[in-house]
């Protein structure tokens, strides 16, 4: 006997896209506003990336949860290794963040890369596009 639940893992669908595991647009530029320069051009540009990913219509579900999961331990106040922490402290971000951006590689387009590095503006006036290509050359 078959219940009217779906196991299928793609019918999630977040009720309100903007806040689902405390992850909204609000909490993510603070971050980025209040970090920016500590974390750096490459993990700033990764999180915009994924978030970017996120807004897109095409996006499925499994790609939406895993931008999510990542950007939440961006945002968390709570980290492996303290923000704080001298010349250590973004790096387990970044490696969550990274791996994130790898599986859902595919739908990170030219519109994706062209509103991230848009908002990236916002807050880097002078990085080397180098630090960009190395971060897009991991997809």
């Amino acid at each position: 006997m078959q219940d009217n639940q779906s196991n299928n893992q793609d019918d999630y669908e977040p009720e309100n896209n903007q806040e689902d595991i405390n992850v909204t647009e609000d909490k993510l530029w603070l971050k980025i506003t209040n970090y920016a320069q500590k974390a750096g051009v490459k993990i700033i540009y990764t999180s915009l990336l994924m978030w970017y990913a996120y807004q897109r219509k095409d996006a499925p579900s499994w790609a939406k949860r895993i931008i999510l999961g990542s950007l939440a331990y961006f945002i968390s106040p709570i980290d492996l290794i303290p923000d704080l922490t001298p010349f250590l402290g973004f790096t387990d971000d970044l490696g969550v963040l990274g791996m994130g951006l790898v599986a859902i590689a595919a739908y990170v387009d030219k519109d994706v890369r062209h509103n991230a590095r848009g908002k990236l503006s916002q807050w880097f006036t002078d990085y080397k596009d180098e630090d960009l290509q190395e971060v897009d050359d991991k997809l």
